[in-house]
């Protein structure tokens, strides 16, 4: 019996050793700790514009939402743009007071128009203040592969730690081995918001010229969607 009990202490005790050496062994390889930085700008390419429509009441004439929605529409399809770009920001139509002494109620719908360029966006402003809808504004911006973009700046961030290694290592005669730990500090993507909620991006001057008037359009350029990435990596040294 007693024979039996000590057999059992050595088996655990073994076990016991067995198992803590593996970490042992990692906890006492050198290691070098880096971490790898990455960014990546891009220029967006879906641009969102808010365009609110109203019931429009010139003199005794009443431009109804319908109305103005149909020469939006056929506007839209003559600059190339798809209509299923054009959404309904809200699924009911929202009713406003004109005036508080009357009854005079007024309809709107406001949609979110999708364009793929700044160019196509001064178009839109343009064929807007043609059809007298003056209540528009750039929503937000956008890229329509962000997700593979930040898994490209992630790639590049890891990629630069390990060479950061490599040449650090290098410089003192070593070699770097394999990564211990990967961590991602942070991945950011930042947007240009400066020119959110403005119309002046599409403004149009107008200027005379021997007396007879001309227009000039202003050149809209959005900035670049900048991706930021930084990568934490332990690498064993060899």
């Amino acid at each position: 019996m007693k024979a039996m009990f000590n057999t059992l202490i050595i088996s655990i005790i073994a076990s016991f050793s067995w198992a803590q050496t593996p970490e042992n062994t990692v906890n006492d390889l050198p290691y070098i700790e880096v971490n790898g930085y990455a960014e990546k700008k891009v220029i967006p390419d879906e641009i969102y514009i808010s365009i609110t429509i109203k019931e429009r009441q010139d003199g005794k004439d009443k431009t109804t939402i319908e109305e103005q929605e149909s020469a939006l529409k056929e506007g839209l399809a003559k600059m190339g743009i798809p209509l299923s770009n054009l959404m309904l920001s809200n699924a009911n139509a929202d009713y406003i007071k004109v005036k508080w002494s009357k009854k005079d109620v007024i309809a709107r719908n406001q949609y979110l128009l999708k364009v793929g360029s700044a160019e196509i966006v001064g178009k839109v402003f343009n064929y807007l203040d043609e059809i007298k809808i003056q209540d528009a504004y750039i929503s937000h911006v956008d890229h329509s592969e962000i997700i593979k973009l930040q898994k490209e700046v992630r790639i590049m961030a890891i990629k630069a730690a390990k060479k950061k290694a490599d040449y650090l290592l290098e410089a003192i005669g070593e070699e770097t081995g394999k990564a211990m730990i990967v961590r991602e500090a942070n991945t950011n993507v930042y947007r240009d918001d400066t020119y959110l909620n403005a119309r002046n991006s599409a403004e149009i001057v107008t200027y005379s010229v021997s007396g007879q008037e001309s227009q000039k359009k202003m050149e809209i350029e959005f900035r670049k969607i900048e991706l930021q990435s930084r990568i934490y990596v332990k690498f064993s040294i060899k």
